[in-house]
């Protein structure tokens, strides 16, 4: 004669499942746990840069103050370049003595002469300011993308893991035939973990890349504007050795 299983009474043979995060983690299985390390080192590595980008920023607005405080007191451009042309402090100060390096250059070779020589001159230090304002930038911007990178893709990595936790739930459900709560949960918890993780690496690098392009994008302008406002001071100078 067959022997019925009451399902209820072979969940409670089962030991307990440990559904803590550090369990949900052991328990796993190895592809989740690899999806799950991916995601935890992601969100570890956007929080470090979040806080460096933050605090970079906040030093740069800080030295480019100081630095226009300096260039707009009255004082003499050339002391001023004297100055701080072997160690520029920021982005803004190397605008300013990449293009007085090359006014200098060209004055000493004679350069200033004609009309044809000053207007190459003008045309070559815009030039100049515009390759120093985007190398400074690029350096400013590093890393940027791989917060957008986390922020694109850490969700579908977290479900990836949670699509494979569980397939190998419904696996182990077919091979111990048994559907209770006792037997599932554990599977479906490990895998909606990896989801998760997922969120949690992703909303962030979200927000902070939005925050910080818009910061960026700010301080690109600043820098802009400065080249320009430099330029036309130089351009009034070249026209007035006419």
């Amino acid at each position: 004669m067959e022997t019925q299983v009451d399902p209820t009474q072979l969940a409670g043979s089962l030991p307990p499942a440990d559904l803590s995060l550090l369990g949900l983690f052991m328990q796993a299985d190895i592809v989740v746990k690899v999806v799950m390390l991916i995601l935890l080192f992601a969100s570890f590595w956007s929080w470090a840069i979040i806080f460096e980008k933050a605090m970079r920023l906040k030093r740069l607005n800080g030295r480019a103050g100081q630095f226009e405080e300096s260039f707009w007191s009255g004082g003499s451009l050339e002391e001023l370049f004297d100055r701080i042309s072997n160690r520029p402090t920021d982005p803004m100060a190397s605008i300013f003595v990449a293009a007085m390096r090359e006014w200098r250059r060209s004055a000493s070779k004679g350069l200033l002469v004609s009309d044809q020589l000053r207007a190459g001159l003008q045309q070559r230090i815009d030039r100049v300011m515009q390759i120093t304002l985007g190398r400074e930038m690029e350096q400013v911007e590093r890393q940027m993308v791989f917060l957008a990178s986390v922020g694109a893709a850490a969700p579908f990595v977290g479900l990836f893991g949670t699509v494979w936790g569980i397939m190998n739930s419904f696996a182990s459900i077919a091979a111990s035939k048994n559907t209770s709560l006792a037997v599932v949960a554990p599977g479906i918890a490990e895998a909606l973990f990896a989801t998760a993780l997922g969120l949690v690496a992703a909303i962030p690098a979200v927000l902070a890349y939005n925050k910080l392009s818009n910061d960026l994008g700010r301080y690109a302008l600043k820098l802009d504007t400065f080249a320009g406002e430099f330029g036309a001071i130089l351009s009034r100078q070249l026209e007035e050795k006419r």
